[in-house]
């Protein structure tokens, strides 16, 4: 898994502070690679690129910047033009969960900006110079969620079936390119996300360490088009294709209402 030599020396990851972001950013640094480090935490980012720089005596630049406005998609934007990217982690994102009807629409503006809209652009602005060079990669994380109606995080998991189809289409366009595309659709995986999203517990998946779903991915990453992580959560997606939307929609939509409920029980405890 020798991605420097296969990508270059540089790569970018989105939500680096924390979560996923933070556990590809410390694999890839360990592999060699310089990292462009883009999330909102500048105090963490900033402690995160120093670690980087002292343990892995790699370049780490840190970006602070929100990728839900315009400014901060043009900073990141900014910072690797001034570097040859050649590994791009699309992972930044949020969730909610509750009524759609009691989300707010700053949260809904906030949500499809940096899940749908954010990716995208990032992309859009990053591959094309992959592709004149004839190698490079992205991985984008989706969910388990976007593989199914997710009823009491319907925003959330519509915004991760925009990423899972936009991964996946991305992988057949750029086949012949020598540019590779990942999509990973983690489930649930012990970091702050699912705390800040509102929820505590997993689903029938199961929990994964963040590091576990990281290896797995660049693992996958060259060989794969789709990685779902954990049998049981393959399984999950695998149902859809034996039932119908309306009975998928009713059966995830019971299990994550029984999950919504634990969560009020806990903080009521």
């Amino acid at each position: 898994m020798d991605l420097r030599s296969r990508y270059g020396s540089w790569a970018l990851v989105t939500g680096a502070s924390a979560g996923l972001g933070e556990c590809f950013a410390r694999e890839l640094g360990r592999q060699g690679m310089n990292l462009i480090l883009v999330a909102r935490r500048a105090e963490r980012l900033e402690r995160l690129a120093a670690d980087l720089r002292r343990e892995c005596r790699i370049e780490a630049i840190p970006v602070a910047a929100d990728l839900t406005e315009e400014e901060g998609l043009q900073a990141l934007i900014r910072a690797a033009a001034e570097h040859e990217v050649g590994l791009l982690v699309n992972n930044a994102g949020f969730g909610w969960s509750g009524a759609f009807v009691e989300q707010t629409d700053e949260s809904i503006r906030r949500m499809v900006r940096l899940n749908c809209e954010a990716p995208a652009r990032i992309a859009r602005a990053l591959l094309p110079n992959m592709v004149r060079q004839s190698r490079g990669a992205m991985i984008l994380i989706a969910s388990v969620a976007g593989h199914m109606p997710t009823p009491w995080i319907s925003l959330y998991g519509a915004s991760k079936a925009f990423d899972l189809h936009l991964g996946e289409g991305l992988a057949v366009e750029l086949r012949s390119s020598g540019v590779d595309v990942l999509t990973v659709s983690p489930g649930h995986t012990r970091t702050e996300f699912h705390g800040a999203a509102g929820v505590s517990g997993s689903t029938i998946g199961g929990s994964a360490k963040p590091e576990d779903v990281v290896l797995d991915a660049l693992l996958a990453l060259g060989r794969k088009e789709l990685r779902v992580h954990r049998a049981l959560n393959r399984l999950l997606c695998w149902i859809p294709r034996i039932t119908t939307r309306r009975a998928m929609a009713s059966l995830s939509g019971a299990m994550l209402a029984r999950r919504l409920r634990r969560t009020h029980a806990e903080r009521e405890a």
